[in-house]
């Protein structure tokens, strides 16, 4: 199991968490996330997810890494 942190921009309420949540959630691999809307860090659990696939994720809930 591998736990990568990413930060993500344009984040600005609870909205936004559940979107970033369910999109990266939705990846195959991901165990777990956890998104800190204060710092904009997004923590991901798993194995076998890429780095692309986050960012690609992240993109369709309409935001973007840092």
């Amino acid at each position: 199991m591998t736990a990568k942190t990413y930060t993500v921009t344009g984040m600005t309420c609870g909205h936004c968490v559940s979107a970033v949540t369910e999109e990266v959630g939705r990846i195959d691999g991901v165990t777990d996330v956890d998104v800190d809307l204060d710092t904009g860090v997004v923590t991901v659990g798993g194995a076998g997810f890429t780095d692309e696939q986050v960012a690609a994720a992240v993109d369709e809930a309409g935001y973007a890494l840092a």
